[in-house]
């Protein structure tokens, strides 16, 4: 669960970056939930709106954050480029001689970060 500021600018860029469309809403008196799931994976990512809420949100200086395997990462980065949301530079990890995986980050319009990661990558079982 992560809370936005404004539905509409999250429920664009969750759509147009991971393909991610409301599954379910909820709304109560002082706050809002939207599922947001898509055919791909097995997960769905919960927005919190606060009905009250004129201001963004501190995140912290924690370093948790939402990560999404993709079939073929470069393609992925192109894609996202090319839409205009701004992902950084596709990065290698390794530890020692062992390669643990490619990814890159994105930030979401609250200022989250998400983490798409090359699915299937060695090290990972994603």
């Amino acid at each position: 669960m992560i809370r936005v500021l404004n539905e509409q600018a999250s429920l664009e860029f969750y759509d147009k970056a991971f393909g991610l469309k409301v599954a379910e809403r909820f709304t109560f008196d002082d706050f809002t939930l939207v599922y947001l799931s898509n055919d791909e994976q097995s997960f769905e990512l919960e927005l919190t709106i606060n009905n009250d809420r004129d201001r963004p949100y501190e995140l912290g200086d924690g370093y948790g954050h939402l990560a999404v395997s993709v079939a073929d990462l470069e393609a992925e980065h192109a894609r996202i480029e090319g839409a205009g949301l701004q992902p950084l530079p596709i990065k290698e990890l390794s530890c020692g001689d062992r390669f643990v995986g490619k990814f890159f980050f994105i930030s979401d319009p609250d200022g989250y970060k998400i983490e798409v990661l090359q699915r299937g990558a060695p090290g990972r079982s994603l």
